[in-house]
């Protein structure tokens, strides 16, 4: 009989996609997409796959111990891939295809543990919605042969959070992350003080409760942008005064708010 969920179609298309592989190792960040994917893909390989996080100063130590504890509960081997070379000048320029650069040197990383314990394919965890984005890092997967099953499968951001949650997976509703530099304008240096002064800003806001949101590193500003829900959260003398005291001690001379609010990709309109 013919299946005429749409989601229960899709998560086939993405389980087929593991039928001929011998062994994967998912490149996984802990967001949603490369969760759903790894809970699937262990569906079908069991103890045949394996999830891999690179660990660098891009990646806030918060996100590297969710992914720690999302891969315990998943029940899969979980390596920590520490990624060293990525600040060459190419990358720490920041011009537009910083993703690109980041994402060779990552993969190559990846692809060295993986000669090493004999795991034969990688999957990262893009999905359709990332194709009418500006996602630079894409081309690296293509070119290095990464595969892309959620993508594939014609499976939104949306359909995936979905699938998630029927699944009991915790983070099915959690925010979409990037890396931190993403927070830095082009063009602007990549330097480890700036990516730490990110951090420390973004670290402070979750300790206090704000979700789905960036703190842009504009220079000597930081720029909060908040979902407009929470704006007024942010407005308690007592909660906003933490937070410019935090940011201040982290670096930044002044701190401002976009009214507009958080929007996923927001510094790709300088390349428009």
């Amino acid at each position: 009989m013919a299946d005429h969920n749409p989601l229960n179609r899709k998560k086939k298309r993405v389980q087929q996609q593991f039928q001929d592989v011998d062994s994967l190792a998912v490149a996984f960040s802990g967001g949603v997409d490369s969760s759903l994917l790894l809970a699937l893909a262990r569906e079908v390989l069991g103890d045949r796959v394996v999830a891999m996080t690179a660990v660098s100063s891009l990646m806030p130590r918060r996100e590297v111990d969710e992914a720690v504890k999302l891969a315990g509960m998943l029940g899969v081997s979980h390596r920590l891939v520490r990624v060293e070379g990525l600040f060459v000048v190419d990358f720490t320029q920041n011009s537009a295809n910083r993703c690109y650069i980041c994402k060779k040197i990552l993969f190559s990383k990846m692809f060295e543990f993986m000669r090493e314990q004999s795991v034969t394919c990688m999957a990262h965890g893009a999905n359709a919605d990332d194709m009418a984005d500006f996602r630079p890092g894409m081309q690296a997967a293509e070119e290095m042969g990464v595969l892309a099953p959620l993508r594939d499968a014609g499976l939104t951001k949306a359909e995936i959070r979905e699938m998630a949650r029927q699944a009991g997976l915790s983070n099915w509703d959690r925010p979409a992350a990037a890396c931190l530099a993403s927070r830095i304008p082009y063009g602007m240096e990549i330097t480890h003080k700036r990516l730490e002064m990110i951090e420390i800003a973004e670290n402070t806001l979750t300790a206090l409760g704000f979700s789905g949101f960036r703190v842009r590193h504009l220079g000597d500003t930081a720029k909060l942008e908040l979902r407009p829900a929470e704006f007024d959260r942010l407005l308690n003398p007592e909660r906003r005064l933490k937070i410019v005291s935090a940011l201040r001690r982290a670096g930044f001379d002044y701190v401002t708010m976009d009214l507009e609010g958080y929007g996923s990709g927001r510094m790709n309109r300088s390349l428009s």
